[in-house]
């Protein structure tokens, strides 16, 4: 099968295209055909092995995996002989966290992994992208800080993937969102849903006269200590960077009201992950969010894929074809 290996860290064209074996699934494992996968800045980190710490769980000096890639979506090819979840054609999305492995024409899933079934009214193209953004803003809005109807809840990085995902789950929960992102992004954000959005080259959100109940910083521009003025008495500041967040953690959980909150949504336990995802995919189907698409390229587009996702101007989110797909054009 074809697949985008990289078998060191570094820049996009470590990424090459090689024809290797395709995998035999374990007992409990499923082989997906992959119709379409996503490119995100957490990919783009992994094939950098930034931050080192992150080397720990990839790989010290090389990836134990060598084939990039972890949100995908596609149908199911063969099964393992313990398999009782999943046939053969089922529709099929997920991700293989950092086990990697999307970016190919084949990947492998643990049955009881992230790994399920896909409405038939949700393309491949929606469902790659549905553990990026999605499952990170479910986990942070409502798992994390239980956002509420009234309240009111400022998305920085709004017109990312996080972002856009961002602005949709806190309006289904009822909240007063505003939206930071560059001005020629304003459009994208309010018709998502922003009731409110700030142009960051103009406006300082840091310095308002305005407070908000929820900041979640999804770019990690911003501080806790730089946003603190503008939380409420019970204010809460999210951000998916660990950078100074932590510091901030652990000083907030001994003194004051307000509070910082970091998660790596990744390493959350399976059963987590999935009751989230769960919800993302029903809102999905239902049409009570939208998956905004930013470019797709063809499979052997892929570095310069992961060169737009790593110049960070990205809107929504990025896709790759899967193999086979790009080859029946």
């Amino acid at each position: 099968m074809l697949a985008a290996v990289a078998t060191k860290y570094g820049p996009a064209d470590v990424l090459k295209l090689r024809q290797i074996a395709q995998p035999t699934p374990k007992p409990d494992e499923v082989i997906v055909r992959v119709e379409a996968s996503s490119v995100t800045a957490a990919d783009v980190m992994m094939r950098r092995g930034v931050p080192y710490i992150g080397r720990l769980f990839l790989g010290i000096l090389k990836p134990k995996n060598s084939i990039s890639g972890t949100g995908f979506a596609g149908t199911v090819q063969a099964l393992g002989s313990q398999v009782h979840a999943f046939r053969v054609g089922d529709r099929v999305f997920g991700e293989t966290i950092l086990g990697h492995g999307a970016n190919a024409e084949y990947t492998c899933v643990p049955q009881d992994g992230l790994i399920m079934h896909l409405p038939d009214n949700v393309p491949f193209t929606d469902g790659a992208t549905l553990c990026d953004g999605f499952l990170t803003s479910m986990n942070f809005l409502k798992r994390l800080v239980d956002v509420k109807s009234g309240q009111r809840v400022l998305i920085n990085g709004a017109s990312g993937s996080l972002g856009t995902a961002a602005i949709q789950i806190a309006r289904y929960f009822g909240a007063h969102v505003t939206g930071v992102s560059s001005a020629s992004n304003h459009d994208l954000v309010a018709s998502l849903g922003a009731n409110q959005v700030i142009d960051y080259n103009s406006v300082d959100f840091t310095q308002s006269e305005q407070n908000w109940d929820v900041i979640y910083d999804t770019v990690g521009k911003s501080s806790f200590d730089k946003c603190k003025a503008v939380l409420s008495e019970n204010g809460k500041y999210l951000s998916p960077i660990l950078g100074g967040t932590l510091y901030s953690m652990l000083q907030t959980k001994l003194f004051g009201t307000k509070q910082a909150f970091f998660s790596a949504t990744g390493l959350l336990p399976q059963p987590v992950l999935k009751k989230l995802l769960v919800q993302v995919r029903d809102l999905r189907a239902s049409e009570e969010l939208r998956v905004f698409i930013d470019r797709q390229y063809q499979f052997d587009q892929i570095i310069e894929a992961h060169r737009y996702v790593e110049g960070g101007h990205k809107k929504g989110n990025v896709l790759l074809q899967g193999p086979s797909r790009t080859s029946r054009g």
